[in-house]
C-alpha cells in the first residue's frame, strides 16, 4: 500500500505529538526532515502531517486511536477522516496545495523518467508556491527520499529553505540524512523515526501484513525493526534466502560452491510479476556485512536469526581481516548489488563475485 492510501501508524507517537504540538502553538518550523531506516513509516508519517495541515477544519482527533485505543485527554493526533476531500485529493494526486517528489517521476524537459529527482521536477514542484493556495491555507510539498536530490536539484530546494514561500510546508524523507547537504539539514527541523520493537512488527505482520507465515517471529527478528522489510520478506521468501546465505556463508573462508549457486539460482531470474527477489537479497546481503562489522565494533546487539550466526561472525572477526577491511568489503558488495540491474550485470555472476571478496576478507588475518 502507498504510503497516500496508508492511514495507520504505529509506533512513532513521540514524533507525531512532537508535530501536533508545534502546530497548534503556532510555530511550526517550515521544513522538518524526517529520518530512520527504510520501512518504518517514514512517508506515512509525512502524509499524515500533510492531510493535518491541509484539512480545512481542526483535524486535531481527541477520540479513539486507529486502534481503537482510548486517547490520553492531553495527547492530539494527526489522524483526520479519510473521507474528506482533501484526503481523497490527495489519494488521486488531484490536490492543488500539494506535490511530491520521488524517484520514478517523468522529467518535465525529456518526458522520461528520472532514478533521481531533478532540478526540473523541483522547479515544477515549487510552482505551487507562486500560486494563491485554495481558500487561503497551505501548501505542502513531500520529497520522498530527500537522499534522491541531485545536486541541481538539492541547491533548488535549499534556496528555498532558505528563503521560504509563505505558508508552504516542506516534508523531506531521509533513510540516510548524513548524505544531504548539511545546509538542508540545518534549516529542517528533525524527526528522528526508530526501529519498531520486534513483538510489535510481529503484531503489525498478521493485522496489517495480512502475514501468517508460521516463521513470523523469525521474519520480524530479520526485518530489524522495519514493517515494510519484514512484509517484504515475508512476500518475497525471505527467510528461505537468508538461510541461504547462511549456508553458503558457513564455510567460509572456503566458499560451499553448490550452496552459492544454489543462492545464485534463487535470484537469477529478472524482474517478472511478484517473483523477483533479487533486490531483498541485495538488501540482506548488504545488513548480513553490516551486522558482521556491527558485531565487531559493538558486540553482539541483535539476535540470531538463524542457529550458528554469532558463532560464524565471532570466526570471521576473529580468524579473517580487521575490522576496517570487513568495512571496506561491505562498503564494495552494497555498490556491485545496487548497481546490478542499472548496468544490467549478470546476477549470479554478481553474487560470486560478492562472496569472492568476502571469502578473501574471510582468509586474510591481520599479520
Amino acid at each position: 500500500m502507498h504510503p497516500r492510501q496508508n492511514y495507520e501508524l504505529t509506533g512513532h507517537e513521540a514524533a507525531e505529538n512532537a508535530f501536533v504540538e508545534a502546530w497548534t502553538s503556532g510555530r511550526t518550523a517550515h521544513a522538518w526532515l524526517i529520518t530512520g531506516p527504510e520501512g518504518i513509516g517514514k512517508a506515512t508519517l509525512a502524509y499524515r502531517i500533510a492531510r493535518f495541515v491541509l484539512a480545512k477544519d481542526d483535524p486535531v482527533n481527541e477520540g479513539p486511536s486507529l486502534f481503537g485505543d482510548e486517547l490520553p485527554a492531553n495527547k492530539a493526533s494527526l489522524l483526520v477522516d479519510r473521507n474528506l476531500p482533501v484526503c481523497q485529493q490527495i489519494e488521486r494526486g488531484s490536490n492543488p496545495d500539494f506535490r511530491v517528489l520521488e524517484p520514478g517521476m517523468l522529467n518535465p524537459s525529456t518526458g522520461r523518467t528520472t532514478q533521481q529527482i531533478v532540478v526540473a521536477q523541483v522547479r515544477a514542484a515549487l510552482e505551487v508556491t507562486t500560486m494563491t493556495a485554495a481558500a487561503g491555507g497551505w501548501r505542502v510539498i513531500i520529497i520522498d527520499p530527500a537522499d534522491s536530490l541531485n545536486v541541481n536539484a538539492a541547491n533548488a530546494i535549499l534556496k528555498n529553505l532558505e528563503e521560504p514561500p509563505a505558508q508552504t510546508l516542506f516534508l523531506l524523507v531521509s533513510h540516510a540524512p548524513g548524505r544531504l547537504l548539511p545546509t538542508i539539514r540545518s534549516r529542517c527541523r528533525r524527526l528522528d523515526l526508530k526501529p519498531l520493537p520486534v513483538n510489535q512488527v510481529q503484531e503489525l505482520l498478521g493485522r496489517v501484513g495480512g502475514v501468517t507465515d508460521e516463521r513470523v517471529c523469525e521474519i520480524a527478528e530479520l526485518s530489524r525493526g522495519s514493517i515494510g522489510k519484514a512484509i517484504e520478506l515475508a512476500n518475497g521468501n525471505g527467510m528461505a534466502l537468508y538461510e541461504a546465505i547462511h549456508r553458503a556463508a558457513s564455510g567460509l573462508p572456503s566458499v560451499d560452491v553448490t550452496s552459492l549457486h544454489a543462492l545464485g539460482d534463487l535470484v537469477a531470474k529478472r524482474k517478472n510479476s511478484d517473483t523477483d527477489t533479487f533486490p531483498i537479497l541485495a538488501t540482506m546481503m548488504s545488513d548480513w556485512l553490516a551486522a558482521l562489522v556491527l558485531a565487531g565494533a559493538r558486540g553482539h546487539t541483535t539476535p540470531e536469526v538463524v542457529p550458528g550466526e554469532h558463532a560464524l561472525q565471532d570466526r570471521l572477526l576473529r580468524d579473517g581481516a580487521p575490522l576496517d577491511q570487513w568495512v571496506e568489503v561491505w562498503e564494495k558488495v552494497t555498490a556491485l548489488l545496487g548497481q546490478t540491474d542499472h548496468i544490467n550485470l549478470d546476477r549470479k555472476q554478481v553474487i560470486i563475485e560478492s562472496f569472492s571478496l568476502i571469502g578473501a576478507a574471510a582468509s586474510s588475518s591481520a599479520s
